[in-house]
């Protein structure tokens, strides 16, 4: 998600701890893994606990069974998404840093997940390049600046009805900034106009707010 800079509107806070508290439950292996993930010292910028539910059904909703996350970090997005695979299902995620890859492999093992993902190590523009299609849904959730990058692979390793889900795309509004001198805002504006230009693509963006402030993700579908 979104890197913080001020507390969130405690409302927001307050809203997202009821939807967890009705709707997803006790949940040992998330809270496991992003107790893990903390004491390894990674940032806390996971998926929200409702927004890797989303994930989930994201994956269940297109009957997918072949899936690629691009940005593991400690592998909290990882568990939701494998947890909704089919069996035979897999899932590759790959992640830059050595030692997020190492706790988010020992996360997923823990959550009895290790038969079905595949952590990849290494830069995602390279690690990408020796993977082969076709994949159900792409989730996109790495270093922004290299969105158009991520896009044009994910378009690669799609097939008819792919859905994509792009994290991070509102920035707290400054995705508006057309002047930006933020690489992460210049990347996720590059992003909207790739995706806009690209005429295989039915698209939309959703605003969001919670426990990790304002943001949002971009969803779209390779056409027919």
């Amino acid at each position: 998600m979104v890197e913080r800079t001020e507390a969130p509107d405690p409302r927001w806070t307050a809203v997202d701890h009821y939807i967890a508290d009705q709707l997803l439950g006790d949940e040992p292996a998330l809270a496991g893994a992003l107790r893990a993930n903390a004491s390894a010292g990674l940032p806390d910028i996971d998926v929200a606990p409702a927004q890797g539910r989303m994930l989930h059904l994201f994956v269940r909703m297109t009957r997918a069974r072949r899936v690629l996350e691009i940005g593991t970090l400690g592998g909290y997005s990882a568990i939701e998404l494998a947890r909704a695979l089919p069996e035979g299902g897999r899932l590759v995620t790959l992640e830059v840093d050595p030692h997020h890859a190492a706790t988010a492999q020992a996360n997923i093992a823990r959550a009895g997940l290790g038969d079905r993902v595949e952590v990849r190590v290494g830069p995602a523009a390279d690690t990408l390049r020796a993977l082969d299609g076709p994949f159900d849904l792409i989730f996109i959730d790495a270093d922004k600046p290299s969105n158009v990058t991520y896009l044009r692979e994910a378009l690669r390793l799609s097939r008819p009805g792919t859905t994509i889900v792009v994290d991070n795309v509102i920035r707290e509004g400054g995705v508006l900034d057309a002047d930006s001198g933020d690489d992460r805002i210049r990347g996720t504006r590059a992003l909207f106009d790739a995706v806009a230009a690209e005429p295989r693509l039915t698209a939309t963006a959703i605003q969001t707010v919670g426990v990790k402030k304002w943001d949002g993700f971009l969803l779209a579908v390779m056409a027919g």
